[in-house]
């Protein structure tokens, strides 16, 4: 058993002894027992010792150590050997046989005994002295080599190839750029496939590094790069394992050198064109000599036309001549305009072009024209002054008679200002004329449609109360009721007509109040579907989240059953109307389209599908008293009332029509930033009912009819009546100390006070008085636009007995604190 443990020991030493013989590293074999240390032959031969020079012990090694390294190795591996651990590793410097250092590492393993106490170490010294070398060279290059990449004025590229299943080339990435990369392309493509910036690449490039891929060929090509806009130089090369398919592109952007070579060809192509055309000048005889000028050496070149158009000695030299040669023959009034010119172009460079004359081979002075260009170099220094000569004698001669006529024409000028300003007081005069007559026919369409309209009613009226005078002296009172409603009527209709007319001069009574314009549609559709016909579809499209605008609600309805009946009139086969609301922000031109201030604007539009306007039809829309409706069926005041009412509430009407294609009106009112008001009921004719206790009413108004009107209706419900003819009796009513419940005031009273003056004053004895205007026509001036006082309210003329009476009960017994309001009148019956 002895014999083969001895043996198996015998072996592996065998075996040591050739590994440590063969291998390069210094292999080192440590007793620690008895501290002899058996080194391998490489110790010799990659250190340069001898074996005289060692010495086999554990302290020769640590002293062959760097001192800077010695303290540190020599506590490292004993760490190792005194604790439980197996393996050391540590790099230091060992010092070579002729005193350097090399740089190796240190490998070794620790034995132990079967008591685990550590009896040998073996380990192997590896020199790294030449890979650090090598390794810091390969840094060093590769330092060297990212610098140019990144210095380097080339666009540089590292591109992976893409190819489909049949091996075309598809698409390239960038795997790697180098910052010039992004300046020559101008993108930054660091990781990208080309086809993500470029989808449309021309093929070219696709192929062209494809090729280069596959077949290790290098290229060298310029090309444009429609995608980048730009010109390329460009050089490609494989690089790598030819299976990984990837180049390196080097490359630059050429395209400025590209455009100035387009420039130069340009260029070359115009100056071509010039030399052909001067040479055909000079053939024709427009142009009659050249010259070049050498400003640095003062050497003219000339030609023969050139000389003979100066006048010059015909053996003068045409090459080396002087400037104070050249000008000899100018004219002695020309020569100092001509060295200013002359001057003044070389200073600044440029275009050169000047007139006056020289003296030729017959004496005589001719007018000539120079023509030329003043060449600079880079740095202002001037270099080179060619042109060419004109004959413009002929030219001077026919200004001459020019000058010769326009100083006749001044003369007779100084007399035709004079007879302009007469004429133009004859065409003024003529204008003022026309324009007076224009107004005239203006005021007679308006009056004459007034007047057919109104004798028609008032004819209705008189004749109506001249029949019922004739019944009641012959005791036929049982025929009065009809009279009666014929008279009604006719004066409703005048009622009525004077209201449209007061809308069209935008004069009439408004009571403006912040209303939601989709509600008021909505609670009308109804009726506009009855008033047209079942033949005719009535859509209404409102708009989300409207704007309120400040409106008399009254009005509004008018017009839009205005507006809709007249869409009806337009088509008698039946069709379409859609009502539709929006909101409209009007700025700028679109303001100024539609004749009507910058802002914010609720549009209500009625679009039909009937007949349509002629242009002429269209312009005379919104005239008065213009319609296209048989005699007896319109007045045509519609359209202008609507357009009056708009204007008055601060809005616009525009109308859009074309024959057979339909009508659309839109009226613009201005947005309200508030709330709506609530819809309330208007007041309705309420049951007479007669006072309760007495209430005492002044009357003031200057119509003696209309008092009496008053007296009449109020008295019989049981009311004390005042009254009084002009505002000055009022005033001094109401600052007596008489009982007033109620004034009852026109607005336009003789006596220096107007109803509302009369009114406010009166309200500084009486406060809480209640007052009712009543009123034809009133300023919005006299009455405030929106701004009636508590206990105000107005009721417009003419109005039926039944409307004074509910409204006189409404001002005696409602609450103090009601707002004023305007009463629009329901139809006199």
């Amino acid at each position: 058993m002895q014999n083969r443990d001895q043996s198996g020991e015998q072996a592996m030493h065998e075996r040591y002894r050739l590994i440590a013989k063969a291998t390069n590293d210094a292999v080192w074999d440590w007793d620690l027992v008895t501290n002899y240390v058996l080194w391998n032959e490489a110790l010799m031969h990659a250190y340069g010792y001898t074996a005289e020079t060692i010495t086999p012990t554990g302290d020769w090694w640590i002293a062959q150590i760097h001192p800077v390294d010695q303290a540190r190795v020599d506590a490292s591996i004993h760490t190792v050997i005194h604790s439980e651990e197996t393996a050391w590793s540590e790099e230091y410097r060992f010092r070579r046989g002729d005193g350097t250092y090399a740089e190796v590492l240190d490998r070794g393993q620790v034995i132990r005994n079967s008591s685990g106490q550590a009896i040998r170490v073996i380990g192997a010294m590896l020199d790294l002295t030449q890979m650090r070398i090598a390794a810091n060279a390969l840094r060093r290059s590769e330092e060297r080599f990212r610098t140019i990449l990144e210095t380097v004025e080339a666009g540089f590229a590292i591109v992976q190839v893409k190819f489909d299943s049949q091996d075309r080339p598809v698409d390239y990435r960038f795997d790697e750029i180098n910052p010039a990369f992004e300046k020559q392309a101008g993108v930054n493509l660091q990781g990208k496939w080309v086809t993500e910036y470029a989808p449309d690449l021309e093929p070219f490039w696709f192929e062209i590094y494809g090729k280069v891929a596959m077949t290790g060929e290098p290229a060298s090509f310029e090309s444009y790069a429609e995608a980048f806009a730009r010109w390329f130089d460009v050089r490609a090369v494989r690089v790598g394992d030819p299976a990984d398919r990837q180049i390196a592109v080097i490359f630059n952007d050429v395209t400025e050198r590209r455009n100035a070579q387009e420039r130069l060809r340009a260029s070359e192509a115009l100056a071509r064109d010039n030399v052909e055309r001067v040479q055909l000048a000079l053939s024709a005889g427009a142009i009659i000599g050249t010259w070049h000028w050498d400003l640095a050496t003062d050497h003219f070149s000339i030609d023969d036309g050139f000389v003979n158009a100066f006048g010059l000695p015909p053996g003068i030299s045409r090459h080396d001549l002087p400037l104070v040669e050249v000008v000899k023959t100018v004219h002695p009034d020309d020569s100092a305009g001509l060295m200013n010119a002359i001057d003044e172009a070389i200073l600044r460079g440029g275009a050169y072009a000047h007139q006056y004359r020289v003296r030729r081979a017959d004496g005589k002075y001719y007018w000539i024209e120079a023509n030329g260009r003043v060449e600079h170099s880079a740095e202002g220094v001037p270099l080179r002054f060619p042109g060419v000569l004109l004959d413009v004698e002929e030219r001077r001669a026919v200004e001459a008679e020019r000058d010769r006529a326009l100083a006749a024409l001044r003369a007779l000028n100084d007399t035709l200002e004079q007879r302009v300003a007469e004429r133009t007081d004859e065409l003024m005069q003529s204008e003022d004329k026309l324009r007076q007559s224009q107004k005239m026919e203006a005021v007679g369409q308006l009056t004459g449609g007034l007047a057919h309209d109104f004798n028609n009613l008032l004819a209705g009226i008189s004749g109506a109360l001249e029949l019922m005078s004739r019944r009641i002296n012959q005791g036929r009172t049982d025929e009065i009721g009809k009279y009666i409603l014929s008279a009604q009527g006719a004066a409703q209709r005048a009622a009525s007509l004077t209201h449209r007319l007061l809308a069209f001069s935008r004069r009439q009574t408004l009571d403006p109040r912040a209303i939601d314009v989709n509600t008021l549609i909505a609670s009308m559709v109804e009726l506009i579907r009855h008033a047209v016909g079942p033949g005719i579809l009535v859509k209404t499209v409102g708009a989300d989240n409207l704007w309120t605008t400040l409106v008399d609600a009254g009005q509004l309805e008018s017009s839009l059953l205005n507006i809709c009946l007249n869409a009806r009139d337009a088509m008698p086969d039946g069709g379409r109307i859609v009502i539709e609301t929006s909101n409209k922000h009007l700025e700028g031109l679109t303001a100024q389209a539609a004749e009507i201030p910058p802002g914010e604007y609720l549009a209500l539009t009625v679009t039909d599908s009937g007949v349509g306007m002629t242009p002429d039809i269209l312009a005379k829309a919104f005239e008065p008293f213009f319609t296209t409706k048989p005699i007896g069926q319109g007045t045509g005041l519609g359209l202008s009332m609507i357009y009056g009412f708009a204007k008055q509430s601060g809005g616009q009407v525009r109308i859009e029509s074309e024959v057979d294609q339909g009508t659309t009106i839109s009226i613009y009112l201005p947005r309200h930033h508030g709330p709506a008001a609530k819809v309330g009921q208007q007041l309705k004719n309420a049951p007479v009912n007669f006072s309760k206790s007495g209430e005492t009413i002044l009357i003031v108004d200057d119509e003696p009819t209309v008092r009496m009107l008053l007296r009449e209706a109020l008295g019989d419900q049981g009311y004390t009546l005042i009254e009084a003819a002009d505002s000055v009796a009022g005033l001094k009513l109401l600052r007596s100390d008489i009982n007033i419940d109620l004034l009852i005031t026109d607005v336009g009273l003789p006596g220096g006070l107007n109803g509302r003056q009369m009114a406010d004053a009166g309200l500084e004895n009486r406060p809480g008085l209640k007052v009712l205007f009543i009123t034809g026509y009133a300023e919005a001036s006299v009455l405030g636009k929106d701004d009636l006082g508590a206990c105000m309210q107005v009721l417009t003329k003419p109005f039926a007995i039944d409307a004074l009476s509910a409204r006189v009960q409404h001002l005696l017994f409602s609450d103090p604190a009601d707002r004023g309001s305007v009463l629009q009148t329901p139809p006199i019956s």
